[in-house]
């Protein structure tokens, strides 16, 4: 392994001052700038937020269709045959109280049979939306209704055309 020592070296040169050396040092950075082309950086991307005015709010529906099956019954043909009064209410009491409560009695005298009903569901999955920013229209698609004010991300980004530089 080989030690190095530190030896003092004689200068021909004087040790400036320490005030001498700044302005040196000021001197030559700015005869540098000066002769330099100045370079410019520019940011990626200069953003902000601010509020746009929302001008019409239109839902785009999904739609779902689904199947079930139903009893249906046909009405008895002579109305006489349904029963009136007390024992019309003595027998919706006693099909209220049976077991089977949950299913629907069949009328007297009807015929009864179970049949495809066809149901439409349509539920709200977006949301199109006009607004109006610094005096220009726009439309945007959200997944929810804004309300009358619209929070935008404004960008400003210079263009740089391929022949300037």
């Amino acid at each position: 392994m080989t030690a190095y020592t530190a030896v003092p070296v004689a200068s021909s040169f004087p040790v400036p001052r320490p005030s001498t050396v700044l302005l040196a040092g000021c001197l030559l950075l700015a005869s540098r700038a000066w002769a330099a082309p100045q370079e410019t950086v520019i940011p990626i991307e200069n953003v902000r937020m601010d509020y746009a005015q929302v001008l019409r709010v239109e839902p785009v529906y999904q739609t779902l269709h689904a199947t079930r099956t139903e009893q249906q019954c046909d009405p008895p043909a002579d109305p006489s045959a349904q029963g009136k009064g007390f024992s019309r209410i003595v027998g919706a009491v006693r099909n209220a109280l049976s077991k089977n409560a949950s299913s629907a009695p069949p009328q007297e005298g009807g015929s009864c049979r179970m049949v495809q009903v066809q149901r439409e569901f349509r539920r709200p999955i977006a949301y199109d939306v006009d607004y109006l920013y610094k005096g220009m229209k726009y439309r945007s698609r959200l997944p929810e209704d804004p309300g009358n004010r619209l929070r935008v991300r404004v960008s400003v980004t210079p263009y740089v055309s391929p022949s300037d530089h």
